[in-house]
């Protein structure tokens, strides 16, 4: 399961607010919508919003009329854009051209595989308009994992580009009733079955677009597979609407429609969720004009934060790091930037320090939670987040409701108590594809989605990301949080990056073991992290395995560690 960010809180008896309103730290809430009881319930402390029966293409861009001549979205290196009048032209061109052309039927699946690239806003919506079902894979995908991919979700045709154009190809060939393989930037092949997008949209087509239901299957994007195999994620278009409408609440939305004049800048992908729904789809909604960029090159993003000026980021942890640190990021290229969203990971405190310091202005730094399976965000930093806040994730969205269970009794906790997070609300997924029994794990008898996310909230509501669960480190039956010790390794001044993962041990279960990427001929060696870290934590959280300094840290295209990948090749 993808998630987004790293924060979690369990209630079930928090008190009704009565606090002095000058000492509260949740004043711009309503408190009347926080409700904790006996049942361990904790309610957003926003009040429900309706959620408007409008499947996603017509959610995004019916107040859009007024910005047909403002750039919508624009590849940050070749500089080649589509302003809104014409990205609505090329939608409606692209899903009359898949039912006809192509002869896909309502209810097909069709896959993207594709980098960052401004025509994956309108393809992706031209599919959804053509009551088609959206899937994507990543382009760092094998053969292998396409295949098996392409069959769980029985793709009817890809989109791609000429470079990933042989091993869709090959992967296709195999696949019952697969229909046509369309190539952006290429030319149409029929003796290999390939028409061109641009072609395709360039011609006349009079058909009439089916309905499209607001429960309708919209998209199955795959989750991570870091607990197992990948899974195919049924979302609905309610479910992508609810979690749009849900992030535009005016506590939590930044950008009101109409201040169309803002720059995004964002290299995170469009094939997970995140940088999906909660950027691309929402930006879009916003009239806020985003530059993406395929992939991450320092020289292509710094280039980038010059010539277009971004007021939002949209980041990760580990690119954060790099804007903090890196010596040919200077204040001067962040100039215009006010607003960073952080997801994939909690970034620490020290963290965000380092990037305000480089910034030299105390820009708005937000944060939240969520995951594949719930479209995906469940938490979120209001614009006013109160500064004794330090490392939350946030409040619950609009329309969410949470339980933290207790790891030991199955019984909800209290508050400031650690357990699994568990959560319902209108972003929550259909199920797995083709799975029922996952689908079934997933959930608790009376409806509750687990998350499988160790978390806890204090007496505001604001919630705390503990850890994974299958990644606590056991030390003679206490549990270590590896997100804590990375955490204290990363204030140090001379770090860079920090993973830290349980290796075997016969006397204590596990021990934890850090792998720490320095600066460029830093001085810093293993006694100095290890007095650092040691004085900060109890006896069990000491860092008893060892330090190995490595390169780099491995993580997956979402920004996740892969711990399982540093515990096999580092530690055997």
């Amino acid at each position: 399961m993808s998630r987004i960010a790293t924060n979690r809180i369990s209630l079930p008896l928090l008190k009704i607010f009565k606090n002095n309103p000058t000492t509260s730290c949740v004043s711009h809430v309503d408190r009347s919508y926080i409700r904790y009881g006996s049942t361990g319930v904790v309610r957003s402390s926003f009040p429900n919003i309706e959620i408007p029966k409008e499947n996603l293409v017509q959610h995004v861009w019916k107040h859009t009329d007024n910005w047909d001549d403002i750039p919508c979205t624009t590849c940050g290196v070749s500089g080649r854009n589509y302003t809104y009048g014409i990205a609505k032209h090329g939608i409606n061109k692209c899903a009359q051209a898949l039912l006809s052309e192509c002869k896909l039927q309502p209810g097909d699946v069709v896959a993207l595989l594709l980098p960052n690239i401004p025509e994956f806003l309108i393809i992706s919506h031209g599919i959804f308009a053509a009551g088609l079902i959206l899937s994507f894979a990543s382009p760092l995908y094998t053969e292998d994992e396409l295949r098996r991919q392409f069959k769980d979700s029985n793709v009817k045709a890809v989109v791609t580009i000429s470079l990933f154009l042989d091993v869709v190809l090959k992967v296709s060939a195999g696949l019952p009733g697969y229909k046509t393989t369309i190539c952006v930037g290429g030319a149409d092949d029929a003796v290999k079955n390939v028409r061109s997008l641009q072609n395709l949209i360039m011609e006349d087509y009079n058909i009439e677009l089916p309905k499209v239901e607001l429960n309708n299957s919209a998209m199955i994007p795959y989750s991570s597979g870091t607990t197992g195999l990948p899974k195919g994620v049924i979302l609905s278009h309610a479910n992508l609407v609810a979690n749009l409408m849900q992030l535009e609440h005016p506590n939590l939305c930044t950008l009101k429609p109409g201040e169309e004049n803002k720059k995004g800048l964002t290299v995170l992908p469009y094939f997970h969720i995140y940088g999906y729904n909660s950027i691309m789809n929402l930006c879009a909604k916003l009239g806020i004009s985003l530059v993406s960029l395929p992939k991450f090159t320092p020289e292509d993003y710094i280039k980038a934060l010059l010539e277009h000026k971004p007021y939002f980021l949209f980041v990760v942890p580990s690119l954060l790091l790099f804007l903090a640190t890196h010596p040919s990021v200077t204040r001067n290229h962040l100039a215009s930037v006010e607003i960073v969203t952080s997801g994939a990971a909690l970034a620490s405190e020290g963290l965000m320090q380092k990037f305000r310091d480089k910034v030299g202005r105390d820009v708005m730094i937000r944060q939240g939670y969520g995951m594949t399976e719930t479209s995906p965000v469940i938490l979120f930093s209001p614009r006013d987040l109160p500064r004794s806040k330090k490392g939350t994730i946030g409040l619950l969205v609009p329309n969410t409701e949470a339980k933290v269970r207790s790891l030991i009794g199955e019984k909800d906790t209290e508050p400031n108590m650690p357990g699994e997070l568990l959560i319902k609300g209108p972003q929550v997924m259909k199920g797995y594809l083709n799975n029922p029994e996952a689908t079934k794990e997933m959930f608790t008898e009376d409806g509750w989605m687990r998350t499988g996310d160790v978390v806890y909230y204090d007496d505001d509501g604001y919630f705390y990301i503990v850890d994974r669960c299958k990644e606590l480190i056991k030390v003679k039956g206490n549990q270590v949080s590896p997100t804590e010790l990375e955490n204290i390794i990363l204030d140090l001044p001379d770090i860079t990056d920090a993973a830290v993962v349980g290796i075997p041990d016969t006397l204590s279960g596990e021990l934890p073991r850090a792998f720490v990427v320095k600066k460029k001929d830093a001085k810093v060696t293993e006694d100095d992290i290890l007095t650092f870290v040691n004085a900060k934590v109890a006896p069990y959280k000491r860092i008893m395995g060892g330090i190995k300094f490595i390169e780099s840290i491995p993580r997956n295209p979402s920004g996740k560690i892969l711990r399982n990948e540093l515990k096999i090749a580092k530690c055997a």
